[in-house]
This record gives structure tokens, sequence and C-alpha cells, in this order.
């Protein structure tokens, strides 16, 4: 089913959003904290690595910085068990606050029947990618929804929304990433949308799931970025093409391993790339990962 496709049997109440996807605009809520100042406040420090983490590459200007899984942040709550590659809550690494325009990725594990309860946000681009189980969506805007595993959904926050986000099973654990990138422009009339992506990918090649652009494969956001999976069979190889000068890509492993000019990933390792055009990776083994290229500079 292509994307027309969906969106038009989602407002007649047949596809994965019973109350219907185009319900993208709707009042604004008025803030006390404004999510976006209280995160922007901690990108002065800088993105980059400091000298002795830089992984540079031979007869390029390439540069690359390897985030292994077991250094992330952690914290469990017993009803949400999470990582966080950059620093969130109570986590705090000033060279690892972000990566260019993203400002957060974590990986959640969120116990059957539990949840994030109503809370706020303003100015941010956030996108959810369920790895596994049921997760309910419900927001101010009035949307409704239940993603699951091959879905992916953003919520351009805007001028203020309200949001909860549950694990749907009272039986099973749900595990998503939560992706936060901060807005090409900021108070924007506040959206949300969300789409199956089962049907746009691909073996052994990677596949877009977000673009800047309405008309584009996958979901859209108000920034200047690209979201690609990829799902691998060991040995195969791939290349990915950034789509616009002067953006980096942040790659992160879903399950397996792989190669990326040279440099191993295992799963949930992430590493940032920036100064090149291009790249190669290969799998090591049955792999799926994740690319987010995103503006180096906000």
């Amino acid at each position: 089913m292509d994307r027309k496709q969906f969106l038009k049997n989602s407002t007649l109440g047949l596809g994965a959003l019973a109350t219907g996807i185009t319900s993208l605009r709707a009042r604004s809520v008025r803030l006390k904290e404004s999510t976006y100042d209280k995160l922007y406040e901690q990108v002065g420090f800088n993105h980059l690595p400091a000298t002795p983490d830089l992984i540079t590459h031979p007869h390029t200007p390439m540069k690359m910085i390897l985030h292994k899984a077991e250094s992330r942040g952690h914290a469990d709550h017993g009803w949400l068990n999470t990582h966080h590659s950059f620093s969130f809550a109570s986590y705090y690494n000033p060279e690892r606050v972000h990566f260019g325009a993203l400002r957060v990725l974590n990986d959640d594990i969120v116990a059957a029947g539990r949840g994030f309860s109503t809370h706020p946000h303003d100015n941010m681009e956030i996108i959810s990618i369920p790895l596994s189980g049921d997760l309910e969506h419900k927001d101010s805007m009035g949307n409704v929804a239940v993603i699951r595993e091959g879905d992916v959904q953003v919520m351009s926050a805007g001028t203020g929304i309200y949001h909860s986000e549950y694990n749907r099973n009272k039986d099973a654990e749900v595990r998503f990433l939560q992706i936060w990138l901060f807005p090409r422009e900021k108070q924007v009339t506040p959206r949300y949308d969300q789409i199956p992506i089962r049907d746009v990918a691909r073996k052994n090649e990677f596949y877009q799931i977000l673009s800047p652009s309405l008309d584009d494969q996958g979901v859209w956001i108000h920034q200047d970025a690209w979201f690609h999976m990829g799902d691998f069979d060991a040995r195969s190889t791939a290349a990915y093409t950034l789509r616009k000068k002067g953006n980096g890509v942040y790659a992160f492993v879903l399950e397996g391993s792989g190669r990326i000019e040279g440099q191993v990933l295992s799963r949930r390792d992430g590493l940032g790339i920036w100064d090149t055009d291009q790249f190669a990776f290969q799998a090591l083994e049955k792999t799926r990962i994740l690319l987010m290229e995103v503006p180096m500079s906000i």
C-alpha cells in the first residue's frame, strides 16, 4: 500500500489509525517550561569528539566517533528500563549531549500495562520506532493510535502539545526507540503522522523511512533529515550517499553486527560520521541498522 492510499484508508477508519491520520492540526497548548529551551541550553558543549576519541579515515576528510552500547547512560525505573545514547534525564555527559540536530536517542523497554503519563513538549521533532510490542499513543490534538513493529511515528511538537504513551499489552513488554531532533523552524503548527514501513522494506539495501518532504517515501518532519533502515543478510554490502552537503549520519545497530569504513559495530553500538559524502557498510552477520542523517549545526 502506498502512502496516499494509507492516508485515504486511515481517514475512512480502515488503516492503523481508526481515529484518522489526517488529524494533523489542532489547538496549541501553552507550556510552563519549554522542551526546546531546556535542551538547547546544553548544546553549548561540543558535540564533536575530543582528539583522543576522534576516528579519522586515511586519505579522506571523513571523521567518526564510536559510542559503544555499554557506554550509554542507563536507568531502570522498574516500569521503564532505558538506555540513553545522549545526555538525558539523570544521565549527563558533556561530550555526549547531541550529534548535530540529533538530541535524544533512547532505547526504551516499557513493562506490561505501564507507560509515560501525559506530559508536554514544544518545538521538537519526535520520532518513535517500535521494535516489539504495541505502544498506545494519545495527545492533545485528539489522536489515539497504536504503533507496532513495522510502523514509524512522528510528532511535530511545534507551538506545544501534551501526549502520553502506554504499553497496550498486559502480559508483554514493549520495546521502542524514542528519537528527538531539533527542528529547522520553531513555532510550527503541531502535527502527528504514522505509517507502516513494512511495504517499503527492502532486503540488503537501505530504504528510506523519513525525510523533509511530504511527497517523499516515509514520514516527514520539519528538519533537513533523512532516516533509512537496512535489513541485511550476512556478508551483504551497501553504500549510503548523504542527501545534503554538511549533514552527518548517526548509525545505530539494532541487531547483529557490521562494519562501516573499517569500524566494527555490534548490537546497539552507535557511530557518528561526518565530513563525507558517502560511506560503505558491510554486514558481518544477519543485521538490522538505522541510519539517521541530520544537519551538523542547528
